[in-house]
C-alpha cells in the first residue's frame, strides 16, 4: 500500500510500523479534564439524543451524543480549542497550520477567529464545498495572513505540505488526530455524556484517524471501566480495523467511501497505542448502511448527520442485527458531525433508497 510518510523524530511512520506503548500514557482523564475546563463556554455542551424507534430496532436504550449539533458542526471544534488555549501564547501569536478534508478545517478556523490566531488551512481539492465555504468563512475573522491552500489528493501528501509551509512561515501544525491536546479535547464529547447519562454498557465510536476513538476511550476506562468501547469504520476505509487485529499499522489511501470523515489513510503515533491499550473491539459498516442511517435522520428525526456522523450508531445497529438484539444493554453512540454537503446528499439518499431504508 505504500508508505505512510507522516515522521516524528525522524522515524518513518507507515506500513508495519509498530506502535509505541509508552505514548498511550501522554492522553490521561486528568489531561481531558484540563481540557474540558479550558474550552469551556468556547465549544457547546452538545444534547443527547433519544429515539423510541431506534431503541426498539437495536433492543437496547441508545443515547447518541449530538455533536452535529457543536460549533462548526462537528466533535473537531473540540480538539482545535484544546490543542490552540494549551499552546504558549507567544508561539499562539505567530499562527498556526492545519491540514483536514473539512471538519478539522473548519474547526481550526473557527478556533483561529475566536482565539485571534492567524492560520493556514491546508485542504484537498476534492473536499466537500460545504466545508471549504465553512473555512473560508470563519478565517474571515482571523488576522491577516490566514487563507486557505487546496492541493491534489492524488498526487501531494498533505503532511509533506504542510511541513513545508509551516517551516516556510513559522507557523506550528496542530494535526487533525495525532496530538495530545487534540485528542483530549475530542474526549471531551465522552466525558460530558457520561457526566450527563451515567454508566454505559457500550461505546460506538467512529475512526478515522483516531483521535476521537482514542480520547473517548480513555474517559470510558477511567469512568467506567466495565463499558464495553468499539470503534467503528466503512468498509472501504477500513485501515484501523486491520491495524487493530494485526498489531502493525496498516495504510488504506483514498478509499472510495461516502464518508469523507473517515478517509484518513492511517492511525497516528500516539493514537494506535491508545486504541490497542483502550478500545474493546473494531467493526466495519458499508455505505449503504451509512446512506440508511443519513436518511434515517433526516426522515425520522429531523436531523442532519453526515455519513460520517453516523459510523458509531450503524456499527451499533450491525451488531444488533448480527446478535438479534443488544439484550436491552445502555449503548452510548457518539454522532460525530452534520457536515453533509448538499450537492452530495441527493447521492447519498438514491444510495439508501437502493439499500431499502426506511
Amino acid at each position: 500500500m505504500g508508505e505512510a510518510t507522516g515522521r516524528i523524530a525522524g522515524e518513518r511512520w507507515g506500513e508495519g510500523s509498530l506502535p509505541d506503548a509508552a505514548l498511550a500514557g501522554e492522553v490521561t482523564i486528568e489531561r481531558v479534564r484540563a481540557a474540558a475546563a479550558r474550552i469551556e463556554g468556547l465549544v457547546h455542551r452538545t444534547a443527547v439524543l433519544t429515539s423510541r424507534t431506534i431503541d426498539e430496532r437495536l433492543g437496547a436504550r441508545v443515547l447518541m451524543k449530538g455533536e452535529h449539533l457543536q460549533r462548526v458542526g462537528a466533535f473537531k471544534c473540540r480538539g482545535a480549542m484544546s490543542a490552540m488555549t494549551a499552546m504558549d501564547p507567544g508561539v499562539r501569536a505567530r499562527g498556526v497550520l492545519a491540514y483536514s478534508s473539512g471538519n478539522h478545517a473548519q474547526a481550526m478556523a473557527c478556533a483561529a477567529g475566536e482565539l485571534g490566531v492567524p492560520a493556514v488551512i491546508i485542504m484537498p481539492s476534492n473536499a466537500p464545498a460545504i466545508k471549504v465555504a465553512g473555512v473560508r468563512g470563519y478565517l474571515a475573522r482571523a488576522p491577516r495572513g490566514s487563507e486557505v491552500m487546496t492541493y491534489d489528493p492524488q498526487t501531494v501528501v498533505r503532511e509533506d505540505l504542510g511541513a513545508r509551509v509551516a517551516s516556510e512561515r513559522g507557523l506550528t501544525i496542530i494535526p487533525p488526530y495525532d496530538h495530545p491536546e487534540v485528542i483530549a479535547g475530542q474526549a471531551t464529547a465522552a466525558l460530558e455524556l457520561f457526566e450527563e447519562v451515567g454508566d454505559l454498557d457500550r461505546l460506538y465510536v467512529c475512526c478515522g484517524g483516531g483521535g476521537l476513538l482514542s480520547g473517548c476511550a480513555t474517559v470510558a476506562r477511567a469512568l467506567c471501566p466495565t463499558c464495553e468501547v468499539i470503534g467503528v469504520e466503512p468498509e472501504l476505509g477500513d485501515d484501523a480495523t486491520r491495524s487493530f487485529a494485526s498489531g502493525r499499522l496498516c495504510v488504506v489511501r483514498n478509499p472510495a467511501t461516502i464518508a469523507d470523515g473517515a478517509r484518513t489513510p492511517f492511525l497516528g503515533r500516539y493514537t494506535f497505542p491508545i486504541v490497542l491499550e483502550r478500545v474493546d473491539r473494531m467493526r466495519t459498516v458499508s455505505d449503504a448502511e451509512l446512506a440508511a442511517w443519513v436518511a434515517f435522520g433526516l426522515a425520522r428525526l429531523k436531523q442532519v448527520f453526515e455519513p460520517s456522523g453516523v459510523l458509531g450508531l450503524a456499527g451499533a445497529a450491525a451488531d444488533a442485527r448480527d446478535a438479534g438484539g443488544l439484550g436491552g444493554a445502555r449503548i452510548g453512540v457518539i454522532v460525530s458531525g452534520g457536515n453533509v454537503d448538499p450537492a452530495a446528499l441527493a447521492g447519498v439518499l438514491d444510495l439508501a433508497g437502493a439499500a431499502g431504508a426506511g
